[in-house]
């Protein structure tokens, strides 16, 4: 079977050859910002200049995402990059090994508070100090009202990078205030009705919540680890062995779909794609902020990037594993390997070389360990 070359002048290429797509592929996302590769890539036609038919669908939690990919419901996924390793151990009952395709971006999610907890907190600088929240967190537990915030899903950046920040202020996480766990697209709704006193989601929520003015943004998870690795594009257990030449075909496609949103002059364009597809009831105000590097009007140190991101990187995966242990997520025999088998650079190599793109610059390392003490 021929393999699709393609020039590097356009996003894709031309592509020289091209193979007839034998079936199609079912490719579920989030309705997130940081989905916006897999929608540019079938808006762009960047999937069917690689000769794949691509069937996009819209999922409501992370848990449905989990059970289609290891189900074979779906054959590639939008995916938390925590969650491969908890699908690799088991967790919840459910076992399935993916692999990983590439990265979909870097940094993206926000910690936002309900307007009556940051009056609580009073008056700080963004990012807000974990220690001015913890003050606040420890005398609602002390009046009887513990803090509750919301985290998209229990095996998510979102929770272990919370969990971190928390940690370093000496708050227990599991002890000294409730995490709970609510669907990205549910976030708002939950602050604006009291159910929660915040959250940790991906934008455009965060932005969404503050513009209906039920929400204040304190930080982003950039602001504790500059470029972390959020969302991947994963395939499901054996579909890169039965079918090596879409998995690297489709990585492509994402690849040049990261590149042109990485383009400045291509902001308007994406912001509108986003908001007809995905967002029909978000401003384009909301959606943009995470392209303008921006919450609430001001600059984020590390904001949503999609080109830089999309190597997977084994090493920052296993900061997700030890975190996954220091929180007893993950069974203390669980051996690294099988944990991070997932991430593997074939696939996106074998995709960049058709574009020409190179390996992205190494990125920053996470957060310090912190000790068990501190938690």
């Amino acid at each position: 079977m021929p393999s699709v070359t393609v020039a590097p002048q356009s996003p894709l290429g031309h592509p020289a050859s091209r193979r007839p797509a034998l079936r199609t592929l079912r490719l579920g996302f989030m309705q997130l910002t940081d989905g916006a590769p897999l929608l540019v890539a079938e808006e762009l036609g960047l999937f069917d200049a690689v000769g794949l038919r691509v069937s996009l669908s819209i999922e409501g939690a992370w848990a449905a995402v989990r059970d289609k990919l290891a189900y074979g419901a779906l054959d590639a996924a939008h995916l938390l990059s925590p969650l491969p390793i908890a699908l690799a151990a088991g967790l919840d009952g459910v076992k399935a090994q993916v692999t990983i395709g590439a990265g979909l971006g870097a940094n993206g999610n926000t910690l936002t508070l309900s307007r009556a907890l940051a009056e609580e907190i009073g008056r700080f600088p963004r990012p807000l100090p974990a220690a001015a929240f913890a003050t606040a967190a420890r005398r609602r537990a002390a009046a009887g009202r513990p803090v509750t915030l919301g985290v998209v899903y229990a095996y998510s950046s979102h929770n272990y990078l919370l969990r971190w920040w928390l940690a370093s202020a000496g708050l227990d996480p599991d002890r000294d205030l409730r995490l709970v766990v609510v669907p990205p697209a549910q976030c708002a709704g939950r602050l604006a009705d009291g159910a929660i006193d915040g959250f940790c989601a991906g934008e455009p929520w965060g932005s969404h919540a503050a513009e209906l003015g039920v929400g204040t943004i304190a930080l982003s998870t950039g602001d504790l680890w500059p470029n972390h690795p959020e969302k991947l594009l994963a395939f499901a257990a054996g579909y890169a062995l039965r079918d090596p030449e879409s998995a690297i075909a489709c990585t492509a496609a994402v690849i040049a779909a990261a590149r042109w949103l990485d383009e400045p002059e291509n902001k308007a364009e994406a912001v509108h794609i986003l908001q007809r597809r995905a967002f029909p009831g978000l401003s384009a105000a909301a959606i943009g902020a995470a392209f303008d590097g921006t919450a609430e009007g001001l600059p984020q140190a590390a904001p949503l990037r999609f080109r830089t991101a999309t190597l997977p990187r084994r090493e920052q995966a296993a900061w997700w594993l030890r975190q996954m242990r220091r929180w007893g997520h993950v069974p203390a025999g669980l051996a690294e390997a099988t944990a991070l088998a997932p991430w593997r650079q074939d696939i996106w190599r074998a995709a960049a070389a058709r574009l020409r793109e190179v390996e992205p610059p190494a990125p920053s390392p996470p957060p310090a360990d912190l000790p068990e003490t501190q938690a």
